[in-house]
């Protein structure tokens, strides 16, 4: 079925990959490795192309493990019985994920080998002498942690509408990032007031409910309040 607008493609893939994730066992592996390596990334002395490699494999694993899905979801469709070509193209489609997979974990090896010991500390020190790099991380839990939290529900869309409400939750990260971080209160309260119109327009044009909004915004404020006590060195 063709989609109607840009928003609905972007709602169909997310919930195409979120299908995934909940029905496929190793994409469950891939997603817990690739937080971890990613989190892992932000601590170590990594240079901007390490980073970029790491990300284009992580991508590069995920996108064959769906593509490996979604050819067994057409296999499955258009065939009820066992036929040898049937497991040849199950088989080839596995090979794929395992190549990719193979292939992320030499260059994970490579990368992280020599960082693990010594680069840890000096990571650590790095996030908390740029408060940007805390703000983007905490926008970034609260993003998945919305996304999270929506898939539970029967009829969601991942863009719009649902319990809770993801534009509260980032504007509401995004607020308390401003707080901690720059300790200006006319700086705060403008970002306060901006966040008062994006949760007074998510309830007015009738996307989200009071409750929906507001766990959204405790979401984002929770989640940046935790990381900014934890990292943020003032």
């Amino acid at each position: 079925m063709k989609n109607k607008n840009l928003s609905d493609s972007f709602n169909n893939a997310i919930k195409g990959i979120i299908y995934v994730i909940k029905s496929e066992r190793n994409m469950k592996i891939h997603v817990a490795v690739s937080i971890l390596v990613l989190f892992m990334s932000l601590f170590l002395d990594l240079t901007k192309l390490e980073f970029i490699v790491i990300c284009f494999s992580i991508g590069m694993v995920m996108t064959a493990e769906i593509f490996n899905t979604a050819i067994e979801e057409i296999v499955d469709l258009i065939t009820t019985g066992y036929h040898p070509k049937i497991r040849i193209i199950k088989d080839v489609a596995a090979g794929g994920v395992l190549v990719a997979s193979f292939i992320s974990l030499i260059i994970g090896y490579f990368i992280f080998f020599d960082r693990v010991s010594t680069g840890l500390e000096i990571g650590v020190e790095r996030i908390r002498q740029y408060p940007m790099h805390i703000a983007v991380i905490a926008s970034v839990i609260t993003i998945v942690i919305v996304l999270v939290i929506k898939s539970f529900s029967p009829k969601y869309t991942p863009l719009k509408g649902g319990m809770p409400s993801g534009h509260a939750a980032i504007a509401s990260s995004i607020t308390t990032a401003v707080a901690l971080w720059s300790s200006n209160i006319n700086l705060t309260i403008l970002c306060l007031i901006l966040l008062f119109l994006v949760v007074q327009s998510r309830i007015e044009s009738k996307i989200h409910n009071f409750m929906e909004v507001f766990v959204g915004t405790i979401i984002g404020f929770i989640v940046t309040l935790f990381l900014f006590s934890i990292f943020h060195k003032p």
